[in-house]
């Protein structure tokens, strides 16, 4: 067995090993302290310690020799496992703490009990998060959903977003810095807007279950909106719900504030928040109402179905997401997906990367069906 492989073995079975280096010892300190010694004779569960510092500590030693990915599973495991929920109301904790979406959507949950300190913090978190976020995701959505550009007359003072770089290259290859190995360009060249009436926009309404079990798709959902509140081509509702509808579509220019106003748990009454949304619908044939949601229904399902199924007969474009998160298939409903598909909308889950691309094409009105088959996701079934 050679030196690196017996290292990683003594470091898997964990406890204190005299054999180990001092960086390794620490190392090994760190992952005994949450998952115990990995002696199946001696295995116990660890211990962070009660206080603030002895975690931040931890949670130090975790980030130094461990890549953000494992950091985020190490967290999520401490939380599970240790109980560390507690540790989320400390401000010397947030600092250390690695953010990701899961970490948002625990924040979200526990700030009406954080003291104001921790709170203040838990903002700054959240803003990360969000600012991270929308550099992924912001201008990949503005450029799928800007439907309203007209290819065929050019611009020469182009807003960033609409400059056309193929043909833009092209007009400045005279301009290339050997020494630089770039092209400064002298002259842009972008697509022309077409004015569209506001009355004469498309109208996206996301319906976000914000129960529990829903919580990463809620922090998703709540940027996405924000992006398209923001573009001039559509007009964007955010509605979250649980036994209550929150209409957030007024807080949309501030998404960490948007955010600070879901109320992440709770039951799930899909039919109040379906009859919400169809109140505000102002002309179907331009209406995309997407429902994100487990379909773990509360209410009453019958008539969530016939609500749906009168959507769908006015013309409105209707798609049932089972969750809008990085993660694997969702656990959700089957028996309801089925008779929701049965009325002709599609139903399945997305990922983030995927879903500007999912709502360019239910703004062209292509066929959702073949969109999905096209990307591999896989469609839930309509019921026999």
């Amino acid at each position: 067995m050679n030196d690196d492989r017996e290292r990683r073995w003594r470091l898997a079975l964990g406890g204190g090993d005299d054999s180990l280096g001092p960086e390794d010892q620490r190392l090994s300190g760190a992952l005994t302290a949450l998952y115990g010694e990995g002696d199946n004779d001696r295995k116990k569960r660890g211990g962070l310690g009660a206080s603030a510092p002895n975690v931040a500590r931890w949670l130090g030693d975790i980030r130094r020799y461990f890549p953000s990915s494992v950091v985020q599973i190490v967290q999520k495991d401490a939380l599970e496992r240790l109980g560390l929920h507690r540790m989320l109301l400390e401000p010397e904790f947030l600092a250390a703490v690695e953010a990701d979406v899961n970490l948002v959507a625990t924040l979200i949950s526990l700030r009406n009990v954080m003291p104001d300190k921790a709170k203040a913090m838990a903002r700054q978190v959240i803003a990360k998060v969000v600012a991270e976020l929308m550099e992924r995701l912001e201008h990949r959505t503005a450029e799928a959903l800007r439907g309203a550009i007209d290819r065929s007359r050019r611009a020469h003072r182009p807003r960033f977003a609409d400059i056309d770089w193929p043909r833009t290259i092209r007009a400045n290859l005279r301009h290339y810095q050997a020494d630089r190995r770039t092209i400064v360009p002298e002259r842009l060249i972008g697509f022309m807007r077409r004015q569209k009436r506001l009355a004469d926009l498309d109208e996206i309404i996301l319906c976000v279950d914000q129960s529990g079990s829903m919580a990463s798709s809620v922090v998703y959902a709540s940027i996405f909106a924000a992006v398209m509140a923001s573009l001039p081509v559509v007009k964007t509702r955010l509605v979250c719900f649980d036994t209550v509808v929150l209409d957030l579509t007024d807080e949309l220019d501030d998404p960490v504030e948007t955010l600070f106003g879901v109320q992440l748990g709770g039951g799930t009454d899909i039919n109040q928040a379906v009859a919400y949304c169809a109140s505000k619908i102002e002309r179907p044939a331009k209406a995309h109402f997407v429902l994100i949601s487990d379909l773990y229904e509360g209410g009453k399902a019958d008539e969530t179905l016939a609500r749906l199924k009168s959507l769908i007969g006015a013309g409105v474009s209707v798609i049932v997401l089972l969750a809008l998160s990085d993660a694997g298939r969702p656990a959700y409903n089957a028996d309801l997906s089925a008779r929701i598909a049965a009325l002709g909308a599609p139903v399945f889950a997305c990922t983030p990367d995927l879903f500007p691309d999912l709502m360019a094409a239910a703004l062209r009105r292509q066929d959702l069906q073949a969109w999905a088959a096209q990307h591999d996701i896989k469609l839930v079934r309509p019921a026999e």
